[in-house]
């Protein structure tokens, strides 16, 4: 991956690693087909709007479901679990708003169509756990480990729709969408309608590491455009 950004002289890029059953078969048995991979990287802008990590999206709960179980790996970041998300995303786009929150089979907060969701209620933040059909992201990974450090009281549970609607903060996170606030939920204003104070001060963290202006204490960087040693002539 390293290798990859260094040969396209980026520095702030999205990187996108690929796996598919190659050629061969027709049918619906891929068993005997080659794998082949593929690796992308390219500069990619902030996921919902230059403006939305300051001042938030205006997102909608969707129609469409999420994937039940044995149905599709929801744990998987495959390809063919996107048509939902692009299900939802058309929708979405489609009656005004920026992004759509699905629901799981049982009627409670999955995640949104490219991003996993939270919520801050009373101070302590809530997450759908990852049996609610949710995709275990990185960066919703990350957002854990930040609470934890930072002593913000965290809780992985499900979640009733209701629950969006009074929340004081509610905030989508990506390798994308990094971390988003959410300002309203179908038409209906979060908390003050704009970035809560926890929101906030888990930007500053995520972005002070990712950034390089705050010491990375998780070990989450991997230099890629690091000086090479150079030998000294005796």
């Amino acid at each position: 991956m390293q290798e990859l950004v260094r040969m396209n002289r980026l520095e702030s890029c999205y990187i996108r690693p690929i796996v598919i059953r190659g050629y061969g078969d027709i049918g619906v048995n891929p068993l005997h087909n080659p794998v082949d991979v593929y690796l992308a990287c390219w500069v990619w802008g902030k996921y919902l709007g230059e403006e939305a990590l300051a001042k938030g999206v205006d997102v909608c709960v969707s129609s469409w479901k999420r994937l039940a179980p044995n149905t599709l790996p929801t744990l998987a970041k495959a390809g063919a679990n996107y048509m939902n998300s692009q299900l939802i995303k058309m929708e979405a786009i489609t009656n005004g708003y920026s992004e759509g929150i699905a629901l799981d089979e049982a009627g409670y907060v999955s995640e949104g169509s490219g991003e996993n969701i939270f919520l801050v209620r009373d101070g302590r933040i809530h997450t759908p756990p990852l049996g609610a059909s949710v995709l275990p992201g990185i960066t919703r990974d990350s957002v854990l480990k930040l609470a934890q450090d930072l002593g913000i009281p965290m809780v992985e549970t499900i979640v009733p729709r209701e629950m969006l609607y009074i929340a004081d903060e509610v905030f989508f996170t990506g390798t994308a969408a990094e971390i988003t606030p959410i300002r309203s939920i179908d038409r209906i204003s979060i908390g003050t309608g704009q970035r809560g104070p926890i929101t906030e001060r888990l930007q500053k963290e995520f972005f002070g590491i990712i950034s390089g202006a705050a010491p990375d204490r998780f070990g989450w960087l991997s230099p890629v455009h690091a000086r090479q040693p150079v030998g000294v002539a005796r």
